[in-house]
């Protein structure tokens, strides 16, 4: 298993946690990448916090959403909506977003079925997530994929982080990451 940690603004700040406890859990248990998501903060906060990660935090460190601020990260992950917001097709909002964050800065993609593995496969992209693989509290919205979502893995031609739920030792054959969030820091995890 390799570990992708998504650290949750909302999350932390919910449970009193701040952002040294969430990298020293992640450098526990050998986390390769650190997501940072707010999706309340302004953005001088959200650059804030990217910073003081980078001070922390050794590995990949990628911004959800916040493409403006990738200077200060390794990458950038974008859902859905904000890939077509950027523009219509696809191809061109990818190519707008490379033109922007640079052609050295890694950028996954959020994918939750077979049609958009099928659209992130002709993309220039580094990796993929793919979920929600059991129902979260933090994206209640999200369509669960449960098993599925390992047969659909098997259609990327990128690697696969699977997100959603996904705990520390649920298994796959064709998944590269598992993205944990809160699990990483949940009462019996954190001890």
């Amino acid at each position: 298993m390799r570990l992708y940690a998504l650290c949750d603004a909302d999350t932390l700040r919910e449970r009193g946690l701040d952002l040294s406890l969430f990298v020293n859990r992640a450098n526990a248990l050998g986390a390769e990448v650190i997501q940072y998501r707010n999706k309340h903060a302004d953005i001088a906060a959200v650059k804030a916090d990217l910073i003081t990660l980078r001070r922390l935090w050794d590995g990949f460190l990628i911004i959800n959403d916040h493409y403006e601020l990738a200077p200060f990260c390794d990458g950038v992950h974008i859902g859905q909506e904000d890939l077509y917001a950027i523009h219509g097709d696809p191809f061109k909002a990818l190519k707008i977003l490379k033109l922007s964050v640079g052609s050295d800065k890694i950028i996954g993609l959020s994918t939750h079925n077979e049609r958009e593995i099928a659209i992130a496969n002709e993309l220039d992209l580094n990796y993929v997530g793919l979920g929600a693989y059991r129902a979260t509290s933090t994206k209640a919205e999200a369509k669960v994929l449960g098993k599925k979502l390992d047969a659909i893995a098997a259609l990327s031609k990128h690697p696969v982080a699977a997100i959603g739920g996904v705990k520390l030792d649920d298994t796959f054959q064709h998944v590269t990451y598992h993205v944990i969030g809160s699990g990483l820091i949940s009462n019996e995890n954190a001890k």
